[in-house]
């Protein structure tokens, strides 16, 4: 928790401060020097920003450069607002796997091509770390209706103009500060984006979680995000095993994770008849069964293992996730969505990753 931290001062970086700062908080940082790494690449990445934003400017001219910023922001407005023309308003429950709910309604103002997207009712702000600060929540919804746009448009926050968003304060969308916020970027921005294509009708729900796996010792920390199936929709099935909605992260290549890691990548397929099914099928979400070859800890971070991906219209759920320890000596212990294994020498870690929701009545 870093509020209004001076990080740079006439250019110079203050890197004894910082490190002070991470490590005398009330929780320190477990790695100060990989996070001031970070921090100096960000640094980096926006002062080559500047340096080109400047070199733009000085062939074309400030008036040039600034008016096309603005038909950039003018054209997003209007494409949102062509999309708004051809919606309806819309409401959709959306059931965490904590049994807290994620209510979104839509109220679609066609005349003035506007609207509306109000989360009142939406759950209290939980007390682990599936809350989203304001800023996920929005920009959960911006994603939703650039999809919506289906041209390819820069994305931008005249997207938003259109759009009223009311985020009631102390909700999981929008905790006080101090709550823990780990999976609002991955799980809980999931589930917001698949309940406002749920309120709007337009497509069932992905695998709507990113399956954050993590693993690691001492020494040594990996991470990943595993696909699923993506939700069918009106005129076409889902997508198998692949990133949805709110990820876009790749895959190590199992070479890669075998040299790097004592590891063994066994398995990693379509988990198939995962997807639900209807007039179109949601696609199937992925099987991965790693084997430790060291004593190793192991983390997930997931969703849809309680409630299935909704099919929409008449279509049938995905199938929820799975995941579980196959140990040498031949027992298996079930975890649940959010969980740790301590892994030994010949266990495997397996993980199912939800299907989408099919779309229509099947055989109709």
């Amino acid at each position: 928790m870093i509020d209004d931290f001076l990080l740079v001062d006439g250019g110079h970086f203050r890197e004894a401060e910082f490190r002070a700062l991470l490590s005398g908080a009330k929780y320190p940082a477990r790695s100060p020097a990989v996070n001031v790494a970070d921090i100096k690449a960000q640094v980096a990445a926006n002062e080559k920003g500047v340096q080109e934003l400047q070199r733009v400017v000085g062939q074309f001219g400030w008036p040039v450069v600034s008016a096309y910023m603005r038909h950039v922001m003018d054209n997003a407005e209007e494409s949102v607002r062509r999309v708004i023309e051809r919606l309806g308003s819309g409401r959709f429950n959306y059931k965490m796997d904590n049994g807290r709910d994620l209510c979104v309604s839509i109220s679609v103002d066609r005349e003035n091509r506007c609207a509306t997207v109000d989360f009142t009712g939406t759950g209290p702000q939980h007390e682990g770390n599936f809350n989203s600060p304001p800023a996920v929540t929005r920009a959960a919804v911006l994603y939703v209706f650039r999809c919506l746009v289906g041209d390819d448009i820069p994305l931008n926050d005249g997207c938003l103009k259109p759009l009223t968003l009311i985020i009631p304060p102390g909700t999981f969308l929008s905790p006080n500060p101090g709550a823990a916020v780990v999976a609002g970027n991955t799980e809980v921005s999931q589930a917001t984006c698949n309940a406002i294509f749920g309120a709007l009708g337009v497509i069932a729900c992905s695998q709507a979680t990113m399956n954050n796996f993590l693993f690691g010792d001492a020494t040594r920390q990996y991470y990943e995000t595993i696909c699923g199936g993506t939700g069918a929709g009106p005129g076409f099935d889902g997508t198998s095993a692949i990133q949805t909605h709110m990820t876009n992260t790749r895959m190590t290549d199992p070479e890669i994770l075998e040299l790097r890691y004592p590891v063994r990548q066994e398995l990693f397929a379509i988990r198939r008849g995962s997807g639900g099914d209807g007039k179109w099928s949601g696609g199937d979400g992925a099987v991965r069964r790693i084997r430790f070859l060291e004593p190793m800890t192991a983390v997930i971070v997931s969703s849809r293992r309680v409630v299935a991906p909704f099919g929409l219209d008449g279509g049938a759920d995905g199938a929820a996730g799975l995941q579980w320890v196959e140990r040498a000596d031949g027992s298996r212990d079930v975890l649940t969505g959010t969980d740790r294994a301590e892994l030994v020498p010949g266990d495997v870690f397996v993980i199912q990753t939800p299907g989408g929701g099919g779309y229509g009545q099947a055989g109709s």
